[in-house]
């Protein structure tokens, strides 16, 4: 029988409501983090105050989510046996993919690194393929992976040439998105044996707690002038990071990887519209073309089970 929190998130309304939830979240937190750089004098070069900044961010949203089983009367203290899935999905979801994401923002807009942001869906595609004998890849996934990656290289056009700006920071935000798809599929094997909210707050309090210990090696345990607005922007992004991961997880444990990453494609629209909103960014027609075959490969990938699905009952 199936629990309530299962019926939930495997009704078709609240798979769209947690991944769309999820999925905004994370695009406002291109513009978001670009803001804090800016409030806390964060510059492109200063590596280690990035990460420890990121480190803070990511121990204060396991913190929220530990609070949260708290008041909910859950029990926040060590599971046997966890520590290895724990620190194996904390080591991919949070530290690598935000060391690189982190740096690769500070060189980067905020529209470049929400359209980079859709190539998740891709490499979590390729990766269940290897780790799920039903995500095998097929000719209309290759198309899809073909279309997307070509809307990255087209990020990488500076407005009014054709030449190409694709530099370290475009890299790593690619090596970030890859580490966070492999997170997810990681994500969803541990998620059959471990409690979500557990698992999301303690992989992300060990990601953290090595965040800020590299960051705080380098730049000093407090290097940041925090000011009310800097607060609040860290508060809104450990609250995005803990409510996105918690809604995402969730979604990913009871419907199979395939059928949930289209909605990725989401995360490059908010991010794109977000970023020009916030941070005046233009949307100059490479960034519309980059944006639509982004989303349109993230379609084209994640509508071939449904396609094959219409045509076995026909």
């Amino acid at each position: 029988m199936k629990s309530t929190t299962e019926k939930i998130f495997t009704h078709p309304l609240g798979i769209m409501a947690a991944a769309t939830g999820a999925t905004f979240l994370w695009g406002s937190a291109f513009p978001m983090i670009k803001l804090s750089y800016a409030e806390l004098e964060i510059g492109k070069e200063e590596l280690f105050e990035q990460i420890l900044f990121a480190g803070y961010r990511f121990m204060l949203a396991a913190l929220l989510i530990l609070l949260f089983m708290k008041l909910l009367g859950r029990n926040i203290g060590y599971q046997r046996g966890s520590l290895l899935g724990v620190a194996r999905i904390g080591l991919f979801q949070t530290l690598l993919q935000y060391v690189f994401f982190y740096y690769g923002l500070s060189g980067s807009t905020g529209v470049q690194g929400s359209i980079i942001a859709g190539t998740t869906s891709f490499f979590q595609m390729i990766l269940a393929h290897y780790m799920y004998a039903s995500d095998k890849i097929s000719f209309r996934k290759v198309v899809g992976l073909v279309v997307g990656f070509a809307g990255v290289v087209l990020v990488g056009v500076s407005k009014g040439t054709l030449s190409l700006q694709f530099g370290v920071a475009e890299i790593c935000l690619l090596l970030a998105m890859f580490f966070g798809g492999l997170g997810n599929v990681l994500s969803k094997k541990e998620s059959e044996r471990l409690d979500i909210l557990y698992m999301t707050s303690y992989q992300m309090l060990f990601g953290g707690l090595v965040l800020a210990v590299i960051g705080a090696c380098g730049a000093g345990v407090m290097p940041f002038d925090f000011t009310w607005s800097a607060a609040w922007m860290i508060l809104y992004l450990a609250v995005l990071s803990a409510l996105g991961f918690v809604l995402w997880n969730t979604v990913m444990k009871y419907n199979k990887v395939g059928s949930i990453s289209m909605y990725l494609f989401l995360i490059p629209v908010f991010g794109v519209f977000l970023s020009a909103a916030l941070l005046e960014e233009e949307l100059h027609l490479f960034v519309w073309a980059a944006l639509a075959l982004v989303v349109g490969g993230i379609v084209i990938v994640n509508r071939t089970k449904a396609v094959q699905t219409v045509a076995r009952k026909e």
